[in-house]
């Protein structure tokens, strides 16, 4: 059934990284699954607990990293010559524009991250201590 989900995805959407990705593609992969998904149950605890402001330099670390990357996915989305690959690519700008739209969700939720930790004065101001 996984497959089957797979390939209608890939079709669907004409999304060749899934199927053969890049070796910087995988990078990418492996960045996330021994990177970032650790950061999720830290992150989750922080943000339900509330008041954690230790949180805001992993955040911050964490949304610049997912909205790099994904630069770099968005931008060979938008210009890569897919006529040339063996699984079809998006060919026309709405195809791109249609896969775009399904990688976007993963730069906004970052940036918000990034915008939240810098601009909440909750997380941007250094805490301030008693003094005995």
């Amino acid at each position: 059934k996984l497959t089957e989900l797979l390939q209608w995805y890939v079709t669907t959407f004409r999304d060749p990284l899934m199927l053969q990705p890049p070796e910087w593609f995988k990078a990418f992969v492996y960045c996330e699954a021994f990177l970032q998904l650790p950061f999720f149950p830290v992150a989750g605890y922080a943000f339900l607990k509330g008041g954690c402001r230790w949180i805001r330099t992993p955040a911050i670390i964490y949304s610049t990293h997912v909205a790099t990357t994904l630069f770099a996915i968005l931008a060979h989305v938008l210009f890569h010559d897919f006529s040339k690959s063996e699984l079809l690519g998006p060919q026309t700008l709405h195809e791109r524009l249609t896969l775009l739209s399904v990688y976007v969700p993963y730069l906004l939720i970052p940036l918000l991250i990034l915008y939240t930790m810098l601009c909440n004065p909750h997380y941007s101001h250094p805490e301030k201590r008693k003094r005995k």
